[in-house]
């Protein structure tokens, strides 16, 4: 064979394994059961169906702080740690996560939990347990209210 046909046929085996290679990594639309399941034994638990797109919850819209809410904001957690707002945005972020929760309605444990958990490390490497309430009051009282 000559040299350009050598070329063209691995640049085309080449192209064939590529595009495989790369339909391994699709995502494959997931079909649906022909046939219901059928119990064969009386079970103790009941399997739940699986919600359909419209009986899932739909997330709460996070609100965003607006100018003052946000410098409110800066400023209600400079007072519990300067080091909480060493990066604005990353606090402002991780209060609208905190906000996130409330709005959830996760119980009040939960929330402050994971607000201690959010703004730990960095420049702040440890949070007491009222300082973390403190924050949730901060957002609470800020722009997510």
């Amino acid at each position: 064979m000559q040299r350009k046909t050598k070329i063209w046929i691995v640049a085309i085996v080449g192209l064939l394994a590529f595009g495989g290679l790369l339909s391994l990594f699709e995502d494959k639309p997931e079909k649906a059961e022909a046939e219901p399941k059928t119990v064969t034994a009386p079970t103790k638990t009941a399997e739940k169906p699986a919600a359909t797109p419209s009986e899932r919850a739909k997330p709460a819209a996070v609100p965003s702080p607006d100018a003052a809410q946000r410098e409110a904001l800066i400023r209600a957690l400079r007072t519990i740690d300067a080091g909480l707002v060493a990066k604005e945005d990353r606090a402002v972020d991780r209060a609208r996560n905190v906000c996130s929760d409330v709005k959830g309605g996760k119980d009040a444990a939960t929330v402050q939990k994971n607000a201690k958990s959010r703004f730990e490390g960095g420049t702040v490497p440890t949070l007491a347990d009222d300082q973390a309430a403190n924050i949730v009051t901060a957002v609470k009282s800020s722009f997510c209210s």
